[in-house]
C-alpha cells in the first residue's frame, strides 16, 4: 500500500499530473516550496503529497494572485498551524485522560450502580478544523 508521501512521479509525469511545465516544479525547488526525493544524482521523484502541494501553490498564484514569496509566507503558516492542531488535540485528550482519572480515584470504589459506557467527564466532542487551501 503506497502512502502519501511515498515518491513515485518522475517530473514530467508530476508536471502533467499538475498541469505545470517540468520547468517550473525546478523553479519551485529552487526556491524551497517543495522539496522532491531523488533517486540517484539528478532524478527527481514526487509523492502524492507533492502533487498536492504543487497544485496548492498553482491554486494561490493563478487564482488568488499570490506571488511566489507570499505563497512560501502562506505555505509556512499553513504547517504551523497543522502543527499547532495537531498539539492541541493531542492536549485536550491528555486533560480528558487525565481528568477522567481523577475523577475516578476522588469517587474510589462505590457500591453505587454506575454506566460504565460513559465517561465521567461529559466533553463536547472538539475537532479543529483543517484549512484547505
Amino acid at each position: 500500500m503506497r502512502t502519501d508521501n511515498q515518491p513515485v512521479y518522475m517530473i514530467g509525469v508530476a508536471a502533467r499530473l499538475c498541469g505545470v511545465h517540468p520547468q517550473t516544479l525546478r523553479q519551485y525547488e529552487r526556491l524551497g516550496l517543495v522539496a522532491p526525493s531523488r533517486a540517484g544524482a539528478k532524478n527527481r521523484l514526487y509523492s502524492e503529497a507533492d502533487i498536492l502541494r504543487v497544485r496548492r501553490i498553482q491554486r494561490l498564484t493563478q487564482e488568488m494572485g499570490v506571488n511566489l514569496a507570499g505563497v512560501e509566507l502562506i505555505l509556512k503558516l499553513l504547517e504551523d498551524m497543522e502543527e499547532i492542531r495537531i498539539d492541541l488535540e493531542k492536549q485536550v485528550g491528555d486533560y480528558i485522560r487525565d481528568a477522567e482519572q481523577r475523577i475516578q480515584e476522588i469517587l474510589g470504589p462505590s457500591t453505587t450502580p454506575a454506566i460504565r459506557d460513559e465517561t465521567l467527564l461529559p466533553v463536547p466532542n472538539l475537532k479543529v478544523k483543517r484549512v484547505d487551501l
